[in-house]
C-alpha cells in the first residue's frame, strides 16, 4: 500500500494543510509495521527513509499551515518524494530486533535522529527559499528549525551514547558513523554561533544550513554506504 503515499503526498502541491491525508496514511503504515515486526520500523535504510520522509512532512506541515502554495511546497514535497522512492526500492528488514537493540535508548536515539534529520533538511529549504524564494520570514524559519533540531540531535547523542554503553561497554566506539555524527554536531553549533555570537545572517546563514544538511544526508547513507560502521542506517 505504499503506493498510495505517492498519490497523496503530492495533493500538498495544492494547499499544504491538504498534507494531512498522508500523513494519516503514513502513520498508520508505520504502525502497522511495528506491530507486525514486533518493533519500531527503523531499522535499515527502507523503514529510516520512510520515517525520515515522514518525519519533514510533519514539520513542513507545522511550518506551512498558514501559508498558501509556493516555493516551500515546490521543494519539500518533491524531497518527501525522494525519500519515499529510495524506501520503496530498498529492501525491508523483516526480522525482529537483535538483543543489543531492545532498549528504549536505542529507540529514543533513532526516533529523535530523523527527527533532527527532518528539521535540518527543512532549515535546508528555507535557507534555498531566503535566497530564491524572497521569503522575508524565511531566515526566522530557518533559524527556528535548526536551533530545534540542534537541540533534539544532542538530545538524541546522549541517548545513543547510553545505548552503546549498555550494548558494548563503552560510550564511545570510534566508528565512521560517530565520528561524522560528531562532525554534524560541531557544524550546527558553528551555525549557532555564527548566527547568535557573532551576528551573521542573510546569504551566511542561509547557506549554512544548505551545506549542513548536504553534511547530514553524507552522514546518513554515504558513510553507511561506503564505510564500515556498527549502524545500519
Amino acid at each position: 500500500m505504499d503506493y498510495i503515499l505517492f498519490i497523496l503526498y503530492p495533493l500538498s502541491l495544492i494547499r499544504p494543510r491538504f498534507m494531512l491525508p498522508a500523513l494519516v496514511f503514513h502513520a498508520f503504515l508505520i504502525v502497522a509495521s511495528a506491530l507486525q515486526y514486533g518493533r519500531i520500523p527503523l531499522m535499515g535504510m527502507h523503514d529510516t527513509l520512510g520515517f525520515l520522509a515522514f518525519s519533514i512532512g510533519v514539520v513542513y506541515v507545522i511550518a506551512a499551515w498558514n501559508r498558501a502554495r509556493d516555493l516551500f511546497s515546490y521543494l519539500t514535497t518533491p524531497l518527501i518524494l525522494i525519500f519515499l522512492a529510495g524506501s520503496a526500492i530498498s529492501p525491508p528488514v523483516t526480522h525482529g530486533m537483535p538483543p543489543v537493540l531492545k532498549t528504549m535508548w536505542f529507540e529514543l536515539h533513532v526516533i529523535l535522529s530523523f527527527v533532527s534529520y527532518a528539521l535540518f533538511a527543512v532549515g535546508a529549504i528555507f535557507g534555498l527559499l531566503d535566497r530564491y524564494g524572497n521569503d522575508v520570514h524565511a531566515e526566522r524559519g530557518q533559524y527556528r528549525s535548526l536551533l530545534l533540531g540542534y537541540v533534539l540531535f544532542s538530545i538524541a547523542m546522549i541517548f545513543g551514547g547510553i545505548w552503546a554503553f549498555l550494548a558494548w561497554g563503552t560510550y564511545w566506539l570510534w566508528t565512521p558513523k560517530e565520528l561524522w555524527t560528531t562532525i554534524v554536531w560541531f557544524f550546527y553549533s558553528l551555525y549557532l554561533h555564527a548566527r547568535l555570537v557573532r551576528g551573521w545572517s542573510g546569504p551566511k546563514t542561509a547557506w549554512m544550513g544548505v551545506v549542513g544538511f548536504v553534511i547530514v544526508l553524507f552522514t546518513y547513507a554515504g558513510v553507511g554506504l561506503l564505510m564500515k560502521s556498527s549502524h545500519e542506517f
